[in-house]
């Protein structure tokens, strides 16, 4: 395996381990926090309303745009570090 092939696998393997863990936030405040941890935050509310039903609502939604932001910012260090920067 050439020496550039290495420098793109190992610019892939840190890629999906980003994205894994990002997904893997997403999911747990989308499905936990809205789904299978509504009862517990249903004690606290947000705004007027329970919050794990704001979960299910508006907080997952926000947490997604956030999310995206921090992968731009992410893949934009990684692009830098590994030289594919334009």
């Amino acid at each position: 395996m050439s020496d550039k092939q290495k420098h793109a696998t190992a610019y892939w393997k840190e890629n999906i381990k980003y994205l894994t863990i990002l997904l893997l936030i997403w999911f747990v405040v989308s499905f936990g926090c809205g789904i299978l941890f509504r009862e517990e935050l249903d004690q606290f509310r947000l705004g007027g309303f329970k919050l794990g039903f704001w979960f299910a609502q508006q907080g997952s939604i926000y947490v997604f745009v956030i999310l995206i932001f921090v992968y731009v910012r992410l893949m934009n260090k990684l692009d830098k570090k590994y030289g594919f920067d334009e």
